[in-house]
């Protein structure tokens, strides 16, 4: 990596005032979100464009990132989301045959500032120890108190809207030859394929790509859309997507799921976990420093079964006051907190965690099988 004065001026400066400096990697300029960090050793291209980041300066642990470069094939959405992207250390020579582009190239063409050469091992170390803060990525030469300002300055996750950001703007029918999603399970020529209706808070194309794989067809449609609209497609089923931000906050959303399980069954993943336990009266609480990570353990408290999943989240839902008709079905193993739930009379399930992240690699695939059998019993 070279070393010219703009690079050399690049820094990472937290609103408590601890600083790091390192050289830029990606595009010029400054940027501010709240920063966290993800314990992947692999994945960086999916984490840089999974809408669920929208408005999050992401932190690598793992040292060496663009080893592989990047590819179409990886992408969760059509560019990336996160505000700026830190590394330790830069591979300097990418390989890969799928590889189309290096990270610096990427980065800069989508705008992303980004840091190499940081503490890593630190910077996690003081992020689990103080807990989530704004940070803002310096690459103008500005000096260390100027950013720390910015950083102080910089909107909590809470005040921004960030999944009308990121979601939908109209309806569309995902990959309706199935050609993107795979031959395999795909439902056979002149039978009736189920349809789902998904409530896009920021999905990732691969959820798309699942669901339309198990033979239903995949209607999208906007976060904001109503249950009287969503209804009148005829669905089969609902289900509620990931995405960005405080679930706390979308009071309509909660009010549209939960009119919605009177009808249909109802799934969800991530933030849609959360919108529909808050639809049916539990609440969620912000984690000190959340769980983002492709090896987060899991158990499945039906089956004693533990599984390794992926995991982004800063919000979750608090089992303290969970009302009576909500059941506790997985458990995160670190720190015990709710990873998953479904009503006890209505057809409704959700979990924290990614399944069609492929972490373990499949061991949570069966939630998507899961999902399909129930709506077309």
């Amino acid at each position: 990596m070279s070393t010219d004065s703009n690079q050399q001026n690049a820094l990472l400066a937290l609103e408590d005032g601890r600083v790091f400096h390192g050289i830029s990697i990606g595009a010029p300029g400054n940027a501010v979100g709240e920063i966290c960090f993800n314990t992947s050793m692999t994945g960086y291209l999916e984490i840089l464009t999974d809408p669920s980041y929208r408005g999050q300066i992401v932190t690598m642990t793992y040292p060496l990132i663009g080893n592989y470069g990047t590819g179409p094939e990886d992408i969760e959405s059509a560019a990336p989301h996160v505000r700026g992207f830190i590394i330790e250390e830069l591979s300097r020579i990418p390989s890969n045959w799928r590889s189309t582009e290096d990270l610096p190239s990427y980065l800069k063409r989508h705008g992303i500032p980004a840091l190499g050469g940081i503490d890593t091992r630190s910077l996690t170390r003081h992020l689990r120890t103080k807990g989530a803060m704004r940070a803002c990525i310096s690459t103008d030469g500005s000096g260390e108190d100027a950013a720390v300002e910015l950083a102080r300055r910089a909107p909590g996750l809470e005040q921004l809207d960030l999944v009308g950001e990121v979601s939908a703007k109209a309806p569309y029918e995902w990959d309706p030859e199935g050609k993107e999603s795979g031959p395999k399970r795909v439902s056979q020529a002149g039978t009736r394929e189920p349809l789902v209706v998904l409530f896009d808070f920021g999905v990732k194309r691969n959820i798309l790509r699942l669901l339309r794989s198990h033979g239903v067809r995949v209607l999208v449609v906007p976060g904001s859309t109503s249950a009287e609209e969503a209804l009148s497609h005829k669905p089969d089923g609902i289900f509620l997507s990931n995405g960005p931000g405080d679930p706390a906050v979308l009071t309509d959303a909660h009010e549209t799921a939960r009119r919605l399980a009177e009808a249909k069954p109802v799934y969800g993943i991530c933030l849609g976990h959360q919108i529909l336990s808050l639809a049916f009266g539990a609440s969620t609480f912000k984690l000190k420093f959340g769980h983002r990570g492709a090896n987060q353990p899991v158990q499945d408290l039906r089956s004693g079964r533990v599984l390794i999943t992926s995991q982004n989240h800063g919000y979750a839902v608090r089992e303290e006051g969970l009302p009576a008709d909500l059941e506790v079905t997985h458990r995160h193993l670190n720190d015990g907190t709710v990873a998953g739930i479904r009503h006890r009379s209505k057809k409704v399930a959700a979990v924290q965690f990614h399944p069609e992240a492929s972490p373990g690699p499949h061991d949570s695939a069966p939630f998507f099988e899961e999902f399909v059998r129930t709506i077309q019993s």
